[in-house]
């Protein structure tokens, strides 16, 4: 059986130049094993040190940080175009308040022939457990208005909703637990009200997929011209999350539209 770290480099030619984005205290392609790799996160190293210090986490996992990210293009972070053979984004793409967006930054500075591998939680077994699967209609509206933070909607329902299971936030197939919620109503005003009155960004899964619902979403996403990359490569859920890999130059998976909304509904109802 492969490992984790194999599926997300499954289609990546390692000899290339990278860019792992948010690795935190756990990357895929670490430099110390000798990976052409440069780091984007929303701090410096010794800020996510001091983030994670209290999180019974290995801090020597941290890498030194290329590119600290506060908002401004990937271009214009990483000075230039068209320059990363590959990308890395674990867990990244839920955190983000425009998911088009996103993928579009990472577009503009791969290479005609690039990747971008992803590797998404599947919402039936983390803490999202018990949230909507994330439609075609939130994704392009929170585009369209430019979002950068969280609306007030998400931030309720994720801090109403999230749950653990049996203690976990996350857990592989059918394991038996009892649920329980993480946080509540107090928990829930308040982000409201920090995201309305503060306009901050509040660090919350503003999105939750299945598999097949993020596979239709890519296909949607470029039919509806919103976005150039396609799918390349899906593999299906290991333990508490599903890969895929998008690039330019990929072709529309086999399956139907048709075909991949009733494989989302049997998703849900498996």
């Amino acid at each position: 059986m492969s490992t984790r770290k194999e599926l997300i480099l499954r289609d990546i030619d390692t000899r290339g130049l990278g860019l792992e984005i948010g690795p935190s205290h756990n990357p895929v392609a670490p430099k110390r094993d000798g990976f052409q790799v440069h780091v984007m996160d929303h701090l410096t190293r010794e800020g996510l040190v001091e983030k994670y210090k209290d999180h019974g986490v290995q801090l020597d996992n941290i890498e030194e940080v290329d590119f600290v990210w506060s908002g401004q293009s990937f271009k214009e972070l990483t000075g230039g175009t068209c320059q990363y053979d590959w990308i890395i984004a674990s867990h990244v793409i839920e955190h983000t308040p425009d998911l088009i967006a996103f993928l579009n930054e990472c577009e503009s500075i791969l290479k005609p022939g690039g990747v971008l591998s992803l590797a998404v939680p599947d919402k039936r077994y983390c803490f999202d457990r018990f949230r909507p699967v994330t439609g075609l209609g939130k994704i392009i509206d929170a585009h369209l208005a430019k979002d950068t933070i969280h609306s007030p909607g998400n931030v309720a329902e994720y801090y109403m909703n999230v749950v653990a299971k049996d203690g976990r936030i996350a857990w592989s197939g059918n394991e038996p637990g009892d649920y329980r919620f993480l946080h509540g109503l107090s928990n829930a005003s308040c982000g409201i009200q920090i995201v309305r009155e503060q306009r901050a960004y509040l660090d919350i899964h503003a999105w939750c997929f299945v598999p097949h619902s993020f596979r239709l979403l890519v296909q949607d996403l470029h039919a509806l011209k919103f976005i150039h990359l396609q799918e390349c490569t899906f593999l299906p859920t290991v333990g508490h999350e599903f890969f895929m890999t998008l690039s330019k130059r990929a072709a529309f998976p086999e399956a139907t539209r048709m075909e991949l909304v009733l494989a989302a509904e049997k998703d849900l109802l498996g």
